[in-house]
């Protein structure tokens, strides 16, 4: 095979795998329980085209998955999260990350359900957690933020907060302005000095 040839199979692959993921995002947030069947006739590719790509179904969740979290940072990059103060920051990059969320709401229940291992959970949300980081480490050097907290701590907690808020709306148990009223209390309660004294 010539190199042109390897290029262009390299390039259909690719067209294939983002055909199936665009295709996958859409019918999943329609029907969570949709065929890898009906994912193939959406993307326009036959199954066996699907598994030659992705295996599994969890093969193929773990892909949507990074292609939100993808989303989600694309959103909060561009929110401007490196100017103004540390905490309008932080609630610029949770309304980002909300926008983001919002767009496929009953896809990111499935993808919720999914059980990853720490090391992937960890690599998954690292380029959150590195804006995080950024806006929570300049806040405690402002005094914005409380300096007695470790950073990584005040990362996690930010986070998991943010999943308990969307899971509360996803179960029906608040309405969304009641999860983002409990989410933005929660978390100037942690953050701000004296606080939790």
């Amino acid at each position: 095979m010539s190199q042109s040839q390897a290029r262009k199979r390299r390039a259909d692959a690719q067209r294939s795998v983002a055909s199936i993921v665009a295709a996958a995002v859409q019918v999943l947030n329609d029907d969570p329980d949709a065929s890898m069947e009906a994912i193939a006739r959406a993307a326009g590719v036959t199954r066996q085209t699907v598994y030659a790509h992705f295996p599994s179904r969890d093969h193929l969740l773990r892909a949507l998955l990074d292609r939100v979290t993808a989303e989600a940072v694309a959103a909060i990059d561009a929110a401007d999260i490196d100017s103004g103060t540390a905490l309008d920051a932080l609630f610029r990059l949770l309304e980002a990350s909300d926008r983001s969320a919002g767009r496929h709401p009953v896809l990111l229940q499935t993808l919720r359900a999914m059980r990853l291992d720490q090391s992937a959970d960890a690599q998954l949300h690292a380029p959150v957690a590195d804006r995080l980081r950024r806006i929570l480490r300049r806040g405690q050097e402002t005094g914005e933020f409380d300096r007695q907290l470790a950073t990584d701590w005040l990362i996690a907690a930010t986070i998991k907060l943010g999943h308990a808020s969307g899971e509360a709306v996803g179960d029906g148990r608040l309405s969304k302005s009641e999860a983002d009223i409990a989410l933005r209390t929660s978390l100037l309660r942690i953050l701000t000095p004296g606080q939790t004294r």
